[in-house]
């Protein structure tokens, strides 16, 4: 899925011979596959070499940059009896949590079949009758986010890495580019007012997939 941060200059986008080799950061946050969204990753290009963002959702309202900061309200206990609010519990990471808010513990949230199938021959080498089921990855498979400010890509190969995002609360203003919560960084691009909750963008990378 060759692909463009929305808001970005072609000139700084993904031309495979510039930009994407080096590591996008400009431009509207972007949620994206961690299989094919890191610089080099699995399915980063085509076969025209072409770079590919894995870019799974823009601008609707889930994300880095949501179009008001603090959109993403937490559930609140009163009386000890959860309100849902919008359905997001603090520390929710998305492609992570499952809904009872236990991480998961390989990456079926983020693929069906967890991303990745392994074949498996008949009768001992017989490829012709061989079998392929779901090996789902056990590392580094939440979901990743880059843009304003937050790059795509954590570091150089063959071990491709991302940065994570997670619903996180200001304790305080919290100005753009700054820490909402330890290791985790305000990239919706204005003020987070206090005691509001928002996708805050990793600052360290994830784990490669494994």
């Amino acid at each position: 899925m060759p692909a463009y941060a929305m808001g970005c200059a072609r000139t700084t986008a993904l031309d495979p011979t510039t930009a994407p080799v080096a590591n996008p950061s400009v431009a509207h946050p972007v949620l994206m596959s961690p299989f094919s969204g890191p610089k080099g990753s699995i399915g980063d290009k085509d076969s025209s070499n072409n770079a590919s963002t894995g870019g799974l959702s823009t601008g609707i309202g889930f994300g880095l940059d949501n179009s008001r900061p603090g959109i993403t309200k937490l559930y609140a206990a009163v009386a000890g009896i959860e309100q849902h609010l919008q359905n997001y519990t603090d520390d929710y990471t998305p492609g992570v949590t499952l809904p009872n808010g236990v991480a998961a513990t390989d990456s079926r949230l983020v693929a069906i079949g967890g991303g990745k199938n392994v074949m498996t021959a008949g009768s001992g080498t017989d490829w012709s009758r061989a079998t392929s089921a779901p090996v789902p990855y056990t590392a580094g498979f939440g979901l990743m986010a880059w843009g304003n400010g937050a790059s795509r890509d954590g570091g150089a190969g063959p071990a491709f890495t991302g940065f994570g995002l997670k619903a996180v609360t200001a304790a305080a203003d919290v100005a753009a580019a700054a820490v909402i919560e330890t290791g985790f960084v305000n990239r919706s691009g204005v003020v987070l007012k206090q005691g509001l909750s928002q996708f805050g963008s990793a600052s360290a990378a994830s784990a490669a997939l494994a």
